[in-house]
C-alpha cells in the first residue's frame, strides 16, 4: 500500500457510538477492572508487570478460569499500564496507583475514551507481532537480551507484516465495491501480502508461504479480537490437526471458505486503523471532514473520491447551507482552466443535482459563462425550467470536451467512458471535423483518448487526426 496517493474515504460512526463500543470491548473492560482492583498491596516488577504470585488473584478478580486465565489477566494488566489506567507509584517499592486515564473512562468525553482505547490497541498490536517466546531463557545472549537471530525472527519485519495486513484489510473495507462490512477470507488477506500482483498461477513455494502467513495471522487475529479491532472466525481446528490437509491458499469451495478463517474490520477498528495510518503519514480521509470548509475544498477534496463517497460528503456539506447560496458558491469554485478544473466541474454538477428549484437563480446567473453555461442549461432543462436559451454550437462542443476530460481524470479508460465516446461519435456525425477547434485546454488530450477508446478503426483514426490538428493549432 503506497502512502503517496490518498486512500478511499472511510465512513466513520459518531465518536459517541465508537466510545460506547470501546468501553464494551472485553480487553478494555478487563483492564479497567484490574486498575480498580489494584490497591496498596499490589506489587509489580521493574517493568511494571504484576509479580507472578499476584496473577492468580488478578485472574480471579476478572472472573477468569481455565488454563489461559493467568495469561489473559497478565495481558489486561499490561494494557492497563500502557493506557495509563494504572501507574507505578514507587518503582523501588513496586507499588501502583490509579492513573488519570481511569477517570476518563467514566467522566471523560467520547474523544477521551477513544484515546485510551487507542493506547490499548497499540499495546495489543505490538503484542500480536511477538511470537510465542516459551522457553525464552534458552535464547538469551550473554547480556541477558533476547537473541532474535537464533529465533529466526526479525521484530521489525514482523511488525511491518502485520501493519501491511491491517492496511490491506482497511483498504478492502473502505474501497467502493469492496466487501464493506462483510468478512474477508483469511486466505485472500494472506495472499494479498505474499502473491505478487502480476503472478498468474501461484507456485507451490508461494502457496506454502501463504499457508504459513495464514497460521501467523490466525494467532494474531485471535489476539486482536478482544480489543474490538476485528470480528474473527478462526481457522477450523480440524484443518490444522489434519497434517494431510494444509490450509489452502488457492481457490476454495464457497461452502468451505469460512473454515479457513474469516475476518471483519469493526467500525471501531476502522476508526483505530485510520488513526494509525494518519500517524504513519498516509492520507486517509473520512467522510464529513469537508462539511465545514468552502466549496473549493469540497470540489478539490472529493475529486479523487469514488462516486458514492463523493455524494455522501457532498450531502453533508449541503445540509449545512441554504440551497441558493450553496449553488452560487459551488459554481464560483468550479471555474478555471487548470488541470483539475474539468473534474471540479463534474463534482459541481453532481452536487447541483442534489439541489431543488430554489437554486435556479444561481444557475440562470451563469448562462452566459463560457465554462458554466453548458452545465447550467443541462440542470435547468432537467428540471423543466421555462425559457432556457439554446446553447451555441461552441458551447456544446466545449461542454463535451470538458465532460470527457473530467471522466478521464475520474476513471481513466473505463468501460463507461468508452460507451460515452462511442455515443458522442454516433450522435454527432461531424464531431471530429469541428472538435479540434474547441478552445478548451484539454481538447488535444481528449481527442487522443477518444482515438484510443473507440473500437471503430476509422473513427479512431479521425479522432487522432483531430488531436494532431488541435496540437498544431495551439503550438504543441
Amino acid at each position: 500500500m503506497s502512502d503517496s496517493a490518498p486512500l478511499p474515504p472511510v465512513r466513520l460512526r459518531s465518536e459517541a457510538e465508537l466510545a460506547h463500543a470501546a468501553l464494551s470491548t472485553p480487553l478494555l473492560t478487563r483492564a479497567a477492572r484490574l486498575a480498580r482492583w489494584a490497591g496498596p498491596d499490589t506489587r509489580v516488577d521493574a517493568g511494571g508487570e504484576l509479580v507472578e504470585e499476584q496473577l492468580p488473584a488478578a485472574a480471579e478478580a476478572l472472573g477468569l478460569t481455565g488454563e489461559d486465565a493467568v495469561a489473559h489477566a497478565s495481558e489486561a494488566w499490561r494494557v492497563a499500564v500502557d493506557a495509563g489506567l494504572v501507574v507505578v507509584a514507587d518503582e523501588e517499592a513496586g507499588t501502583v496507583a490509579a492513573g488519570e486515564e481511569l477517570a476518563l473512562l467514566t467522566g471523560g468525553s467520547p474523544h477521551d475514551v477513544l484515546a485510551v482505547w487507542q493506547a490499548a490497541l497499540e499495546t495489543v498490536i505490538a503484542d500480536a507481532s511477538v511470537p510465542d517466546l516459551e522457553g525464552i531463557v534458552d535464547v538469551l545472549d550473554e547480556g541477558g537480551e533476547v537473541d532474535f537471530a537464533s529465533l529466526g525472527w526479525d521484530p521489525q519485519a514482523e511488525a511491518d507484516f502485520l501493519d501491511g495486513v491491517l492496511g490491506n484489510l482497511y483498504l478492502l473495507t473502505v474501497s467502493e465495491g469492496g466487501p464493506g462490512e462483510a468478512p474477508v477470507p483469511l486466505p485472500a488477506l494472506a495472499a494479498s501480502m505474499i502473491v505478487p500482483s502480476d503472478m498468474g498461477e501461484p507456485t507451490n513455494d508461494v502457496l506454502e508461504q501463504v499457508s504459513d502467513a495464514m497460521m501467523r495471522l490466525d494467532d494474531q487475529f485471535r489476539l486482536l479480537e478482544p480489543v474490538g479491532l476485528v470480528e474473527y472466525q478462526p481457522v477450523d481446528e480440524a484443518l490444522m490437526a489434519d497434517a494431510e490437509e494444509e490450509p489452502a491458499a488457492g481457490p476454495v469451495e464457497e461452502a468451505d471458505v469460512s473454515r479457513y478463517g474469516m475476518v471483519r474490520l469493526t467500525p471501531l477498528g476502522a476508526y483505530g486503523l485510520r488513526a494509525r495510518l494518519l500517524e504513519a503519514g498516509f492520507e486517509a480521509p473520512a467522510v464529513g471532514e469537508l462539511a465545514d470548509k468552502g466549496a473549493d475544498a469540497l470540489l478539490d477534496g472529493t475529486a479523487g473520491f469514488p462516486q458514492g463517497a463523493a455524494q455522501a460528503e457532498t450531502e453533508q456539506w449541503l445540509a449545512r447551507r441554504e440551497s441558493l447560496g450553496a449553488a452560487r458558491e459551488l459554481l464560483a469554485a468550479a471555474r478555471g482552466a487548470d488541470t483539475g478544473a474539468p473534474l471540479r466541474r463534474l463534482r459541481c454538477q453532481q452536487a447541483l443535482s442534489l439541489l431543488g428549484a430554489e437554486a435556479e437563480p444561481a444557475l440562470r446567473e451563469v448562462l452566459d459563462d463560457p465554462e458554466l453555461g453548458g452545465l447550467a442549461r443541462v440542470w435547468l432543462v432537467e428540471r423543466g425550467a421555462a425559457d432556457v436559451p439554446a446553447p451555441s454550437q461552441d458551447m456544446i462542443f466545449w461542454l463535451t470536451i470538458d465532460t470527457v476530460a473530467a471522466q478521464l481524470a475520474a476513471e481513466g479508460n473505463s468501460e463507461e467512458l468508452q460507451a460515452l465516446v462511442e455515443g458522442l461519435a454516433q450522435q454527432h456525425g461531424g464531431f471530429f471535423a469541428e472538435a479540434w477547434r474547441v478552445g478548451h485546454p484539454d481538447t488535444a488530450d481528449v481527442l487522443e483518448a477518444m482515438g484510443r477508446l473507440h473500437p471503430d478503426k476509422k473513427v479512431a483514426k479521425e479522432a487522432r487526426k483531430a488531436a494532431f490538428k488541435a496540437r498544431s493549432q495551439h503550438g504543441g
